[in-house]
């Protein structure tokens, strides 16, 4: 196994300068530090991160912990977390607690869950992770974060009952006041909303983003023109069938699954989407590429919220003598544009 000596013989530098590489520490130069690098890559050396936390008490892994890896959203969170620990040369630990596959949609409230999350946590301190990022499956409060860990903890895509915990999250609100400021821009008026379930945050911030757009182009928000589903494509179905009785001449649908139900209806009742009607997403599922015409939607900026979140944990991690004041972060979507919006007559 290559050692740390021998590296800095084939660099030709000291056994400290190749040490204060790996562990982010005293002044090289980011040319002698890439060089180092390389090196140390072309000869297969794999840092023992266990041992040097040991010696120096103190530790250059986070733990993340993950409702359910299996959700759409959880992969590229990780990936963004994962992303930046490369450059900042940490590493991490990743716990799975698979509730979504185990209890299904309402995880959260079966009985095991509050211990199954405490537990996890305990584990992770075990293993002497610096920091835990926790990645919820559903934007919502959670009410199972520990108080007294002694660790730093921030959450993504859910804010935790303790203020004084540092949540990041999407802007929904926003995403949505885009959509609907996009069909408005093309020149509709009617525009109807397919809503997700009432209780859902997303659906609560998503509707005030909906309803603050018509408000600023000074138009009635009525409420025939919403329906209220609940996530799936035959809801989007059942919410065609009574939006384009209303007259409406583009949508606006809270998720590309349920955009995907009023395709299926416009299909069979002869509606031309992006001809006779406009509609846009939210989330940029892979579905929006497949629908003929492509869906426009709201894209998730997800690897943005994982880097944001590594990025505050660390700060928090290698400034905690600061104790920094908790954020509500929120990060801006994007409005993507394909075939299924027109400029309405």
């Amino acid at each position: 196994m290559t050692t740390i000596k021998e590296i800095a013989k084939a660099c030709n530098v000291s056994v400290a300068t190749v040490s204060n590489v790996f562990t982010g520490k005293g002044r090289v130069s980011e040319e002698r530090r890439q060089y180092i690098l390389k090196t140390a890559r072309d000869m297969n050396y794999v840092p023992n991160d266990l041992a040097r936390s040991l010696k120096q008490r103190s530790s250059r892994t986070i733990g993340i912990i993950t409702e359910d890896l299996t959700v759409f959203n959880c992969p590229n969170i990780v990936d963004g977390i994962h992303e930046y620990l490369e450059t900042m040369n940490y590493t991490y630990i990743l716990g799975n607690l698979r509730l979504f596959r185990k209890y299904d949609n309402d995880f959260y409230h079966h009985e095991e869950y509050a211990a199954k999350v405490t537990e996890e946590f305990q584990i992770m301190k075990s293993k002497q992770v610096a920091g835990i990022i926790y990645v919820g499956a559903h934007n919502r409060t959670i009410q199972s974060i520990p108080q007294d860990l002694g660790l730093p903890i921030v959450i993504t895509y859910g804010k935790a009952s303790d203020s004084r915990m540092t949540s990041v999250n999407y802007d929904d609100a926003k995403g949505a006041y885009d959509a609907v400021t996009e069909l408005l821009r093309e020149g509709h008026t009617r525009i109807g909303l397919v809503a997700g379930e009432s209780t859902s945050v997303h659906t609560v911030q998503r509707t005030l983003g909906y309803r603050q757009a018509l408000f600023d182009h000074h138009l009635p928000c009525e409420d025939r023109l919403i329906y209220q589903g609940i996530w799936t494509r035959d809801s989007g179905y059942e919410a065609a069938r009574m939006l384009l009785t209303q007259n409406v001449t583009a949508i606006f649908c809270m998720n590309d699954i349920m955009a995907a139900g009023i395709y299926d209806y416009a299909d069979k009742h002869r509606v031309t989407i992006g001809k006779d009607l406009s509609i846009i997403g939210f989330d940029n599922r892979d579905i929006c590429t497949v629908l003929k015409p492509e869906l426009s939607t709201i894209g998730l900026p997800l690897g943005q919220l994982g880097t944001h979140s590594a990025k505050i944990l660390i700060d928090m991690i290698e400034h905690r003598k600061e104790q920094p004041k908790p954020r509500d972060l929120k990060i801006s979507c994007s409005l993507i544009l394909r075939e299924s919006t027109c400029r309405h007559p």
